[in-house]
This record gives structure tokens, sequence and C-alpha cells, in this order.
């Protein structure tokens, strides 16, 4: 029996058994990525993108096409993760807008769709590949429409001879990749798109399916910092100091190493770059004033922020424990107080530094008197008070970055980024994730550092959504290029002249990770064995090795060249620091004239994540 023609309640069903048949495959298509490391995610990107679609499909009204194709486009759009996730969104997003005109659809209006489909995924990628799922996409594109230009009716006949051409176009993507012939798989994402196609043909066929219930798959909090509520963390240095210093003259290279080496001297989480004319610092100290007056006998001083990290820290602790008291935080203004002068006395401190008196301590405490009361239950109506406050004025600029590790979201955070994504490479936060982020920064303007080449493609679905900022995506595909991009930020600049800046300044940093072989293989003529340590560049693999620091250490010398001056490394959750810190020594005595930075950046999967610039 043949069918000539479809409604919504049947497209949903299709799409639903569809999303259905991709989750069930989604591990098996994480195998198929290339590089055999342990966050293999095309699959699980597909899926995620998917499923959030599928949940508004079945809360969506069933009888209304128009209903079911906006839900299919705009949870698609919202929840897609990952370039294969994006795309997939923007086939759909396609697919949908050729059929969401029609109550009954046909062979004629489903390769129309098709056509649409197609056209709107390439536009989205800004430099396409052959051999990818844009490939197989447009492959079972020109079946459709060969079939409906043939006058074909029956569209069980026309999807099963649609997906036999796109299964054959999947099989020759090898023979269009050589990095795919090598590691001896088809392309992942257009297998996703090929089990989609399978799962809606068995949705068409009336075959018995599970379509109850679709959940969404659940996504990173975002963007939240835990803290436990079981031991105080120790800090070392307590005030993250930043300020730019307006140079009376350039920084010869010996005032910049010797300026460098005071800041290492009283503190840690040193960040300094220099231009001609300015020279950006981000140092933890416990003296913020001696970082200050050094800086004062290079230039003038601008936009400089001193926060106190113990206070801030006390404060999370409190409210992130829900049976807490304020006294953590009484505690630490009272001593405050009992380190200072009695009232109306002025405590000196070195020329250049703030002054706090008495008086100023004790305005706090009374400030902090009208949150709470005599029985410690504190803040209880500090929420109600703020919501009478007038909304504060937002700020020019605001940054949202994505990185995966507390050391790393700390380094950002101290740089003055205002919303950390929790996510990277092993879990790539969705476009929805993304546009929160940036509706929770209280800015004008909002610059968003993806870190990751499967991010940016998300960032910018965010940038577009977004209706009441203006949001700029710098294309980071590293961390450290971020963490370049950020420091080299000038308040005083225009957004588009910020922009160029940091769009020159990533170009310039070469970035290497250390990783596991997750199985046997052949990338860039280099055999991989399971288990063996992989180090992982800008272009591809530069070393392979049983030993860790021998890895890390033949990467770095693969990123070097002569004009490189600064190394940075972050250790991962699973390198110890005596562990790290011995690569710091050999790498310090092969670059004795490059300056040597190690931060913990508690990363997982991979153990080290190394820049040079």
């Amino acid at each position: 029996m043949s069918t000539s023609s479809i409604d919504s309640r049947m497209v949903a069903r299709m799409f639903l058994a569809g999303a259905k048949n991709l989750e069930a495959k989604k591990e098996w298509i994480n195998q198929l990525n290339v590089f055999p490391v342990p966050d293999g995610d095309t699959g699980t990107n597909m899926t995620m993108t998917i499923m959030a679609a599928a949940k508004e499909v079945q809360e969506c009204d069933k009888n209304d096409m128009a209903a079911v194709c906006k839900a299919i486009s705009s949870g698609s759009l919202r929840g897609a993760r990952g370039n294969s996730g994006v795309i997939l969104s923007q086939l759909l997003r396609g697919l949908t807008k050729g059929l969401k005109e029609h109550e009954e659809i046909d062979v004629q209006i489903l390769a129309d769709a098709f056509d649409k489909a197609v056209e709107t995924a390439y536009k989205a990628v800004m430099k396409p590949k052959e051999g990818t799922i844009l490939t197989v996409a447009k492959g079972a594109g020109d079946k459709a429409r060969e079939l409906a230009s043939a006058g074909e009716t029956d569209i069980e006949k026309f999807a099963k001879e649609v997906i036999e051409y796109a299964d054959e176009v999947l099989d020759k993507t090898p023979e269009m990749l050589h990095v795919l012939k090598q590691a001896g798989v088809v392309d992942s994402g257009g297998e996703g798109l090929v089990q989609v196609l399978k799962g809606a043909l068995s949705g068409l066929l009336g075959e018995e399916i599970d379509l109850t219930p679709v959940e969404a798959v659940e996504a990173p909090a975002a963007p939240k910092k835990i803290v436990s509520k079981e031991a105080p963390v120790e800090i070392k240095y307590g005030y993250c100091t930043e300020f730019v210093i307006l140079l009376k003259r350039e920084l010869n290279s010996k005032q910049e190493s010797d300026f460098r080496k005071f800041l290492g001297d009283i503190g840690d989480s040193i960040v300094m770059v220099a231009d001609d004319e300015i020279c950006k610092i981000h140092v933890h100290t416990n003296d913020p004033g001696l970082a200050i007056q050094k800086a004062l006998l290079l230039g003038q001083l601008s936009n400089m922020k001193v926060d106190n990290m113990r206070m801030e820290h006390r404060e999370k602790l409190f409210h992130m424990n829900e049976n807490g008291t304020a006294d953590e935080i009484d505690q630490e203004i009272s001593g405050m107080a009992e380190r200072t002068i009695p009232q109306d006395a002025e405590y000196e401190y070195p020329e250049g530094e703030i002054k706090v008196s008495g008086k100023h301590v004790d305005a706090v405490l009374n400030d902090a008197a009208k949150w709470g009361d005599d029985k410690g239950e504190a803040f209880g109506s500090m929420e109600e008070n703020k919501a009478s406050e007038p909304a504060e004025e937002p700020a020019d600029f605001g940054f949202v970055a994505v990185c995966a590790g507390d050391g790393l979201t700390e380094l950002f955070k101290g740089l003055g980024v205002d919303e950390v994504i929790s996510g990277g490479q092993t879990m790539n936060p969705s476009t929805d994730d993304i546009l929160t982020a940036i509706e929770h920064v209280n800015a004008k303007t909002v610059f968003v550092l993806p870190n990751n080449k499967n991010i940016i493609m998300a960032a910018n679905q965010a940038r577009d959504l977004s209706e009441d900022k203006e949001v700029i995506v710098i294309p980071t595909k590293t961390v450290p290029q971020g963490v370049t991009a950020v420091i080299n930020f000038i308040p005083d600049m225009s957004a588009e002249e910020n922009k160029e800046t940091m769009m020159d300044v990533i170009g310039g940093v070469h970035t290497g990770e250390v990783t596991y072989a997750v199985r046997d293989t052949v990338i860039d003529d280099k055999q991989i064995h399971e288990g063996d340590y992989m180090g992982i560049g800008d272009e591809g693999i530069i070393s392979v090795g049983q030993k860790m620091e021998d890895v890390t250490f033949e990467m770095l010398k693969g990123l070097m060249s002569e004009e490189l001056e600064l190394i940075s490394i972050y250790y991962g959750a699973d390198v110890d620091e005596e562990t790290a810190e011995s690569l710091r020594k050999r790498v310090a005595n092969e670059y004795p004239n490059c300056d040597i930075e190690l931060q913990p950046g508690g990363q997982p999967v991979y153990y080290y994540i190394v820049s040079a610039e």
C-alpha cells in the first residue's frame, strides 16, 4: 500500500522516531571520531541537540503542522551543541521552513524541503568541507530532487531510496577526507544524520517504537560555582589585583622580565602583557600596594581593581551552605576591625596604597548589621531589599568564556570575565547555555570566548538569537587563546577596535594538549596504540609515546619557534603539582630565554594544556 502524503502527526512521529534511533546509536557514533581521544562527542552532541527538540515536539500541538515545525526548529536551534549539533539544527531548521506552510506533505514538498535544508546548513558553515555531514545531506537532497523530478509519488519508496543513497555517500566519505581513510572510519556526523533518517523511516512504516518518554539530556549546570561545605579552601594570596599601566615609554625586555619576577616574588596567578604604550597586569598577592607602587615607577595607572578573595570565598560558603549562618563573614569583618587602629585613627599604609580608617570599618559593620539580627540569622531580607533597589546601569563591556576545570575558571574570573560556562572539549555547551550566560551579563556589549573550535558555531547561533545586546564572538579555539584575548582587552577602546586587537593576538598563540588514546589507529602517519599518550597541536598530532612528560616535552618542541617568548603550562586534574613542576624545570632548562608560567588548570581528560606565544 503506497503513501502519497503525510500530515503533522506523522511528521511528529517520524521526527521522534529519528531522535530515538540517534539516541540509541550515540555511543557507536562517538567511536567513529577520527582522533582516538576519550572525549569523542559527535554522537553525544547530535543526540543532545535533537533531544532538546524532541522534548518540545512532545509538548506541542501535533495536529498543527506549524506548531510541530516550530518545535523542531526552535528546540534544535537552542539545544545545539558542537559543530555536528549546530549543522544538524540548521538542517532541521531549513527542512521545517519547507514544511510549515503545508498541512499535507507530498514527495514534491519533501524534495523542496530537502533543498532548503541543505542550503541552510551550507550557509551556516564558513568553509564547508566535503566528506562530512554536509556531503551526506547534499547527497540525500540530490536524490530527493531526482526522484521528485522523475514523478515518484510514493513517500515510502521515496524515503527508502533517499536513505539508501545517503548511505552510499557516507561510505565514500573516507575517499574524500584522507584523515578518515587513515583512521578507517566514515564521517561520524554523516553517520548520525543517516541514523536520524533511518529512524524516521521506521516511524513512517509504522514499526513499533517506544516514543515516550523522550527526555532531553541534562545540560551541564551553567554557569555556577559549587563551593564545598566541608572545609574552607586555603587561599595563599588574598587579593586579586589588576590594573593597566599607561607606560612612560615602551618596556625593554629586561624591564619586563624584572617586573614579572617581582610580581612572582609577591604573589601568583600572574598575567602580564605589554605593548608600546600600555601594560596590563593581573596578580594574586597579599599586598596590592607593593604591586601598585612598583607599577607607578613605569607610568600612570588606570582600570584598577582589587578584590578580597578570602571574603568572597566566605560569602560563597555562607550562601551555598543551607544550614549556615553569617558567623564566618562576621568573623572576617571583625578581624578587619581588630587589625586596624581604633575608630577615628588612621592606619598608615605605604605611600600609594589605599588607606583604610576605623570609620570605614565601622561603616562596614553597621551596613552588615542592617542585613542581620542578634541571633545570627543574617541576610533574611537581603533579596527583598535588593529587589527594591534601582537596576544597576549596564557596563559598556562584558565577557563570557567557556572552560573546564576549577583552576581555569578561577583564572578567567580573575581576569574579569563575568560568566564562565563549565564545558569544553569534554562537554560542549548548548546554544541556549551560551545565550543564558550572555543574558546574565549586565553589559551593552558582550564578548564570547568559546575556547574550543567545536563550540564556535553554537556561540555564533547564540549571538544571532540575542536581542537586547551586541554580542561579539571571538573565535578562540583553545583556552590559552581565550586568556590572551582577555588580557589584551582595553576598556578605553571601542568594541570594534577591541575585536580587531583580540582577533590579531590570538593568531600568535600556539597551543598543544596532552591526553591518551582509547583505541589503536593511524593518524598523520603516526602509529597510535590504545593507552598511548598523545600530544595534539593546532594542526594535528605532534607526539605519541608511553611517557607523559616526554610526550608533552616533544609536543612543546613542535610548537616552538625563535620569536616565541612566553610558555604557559596548565596542568590537569590528574596531574599533581610535583609532577608538573618537574616538567616546568625541564622546559626552563631547554628554553632559558623564555618566561615559563605553571598554573593548576584542573581540567579533566587533558593532562596538560600548553601554549607558546
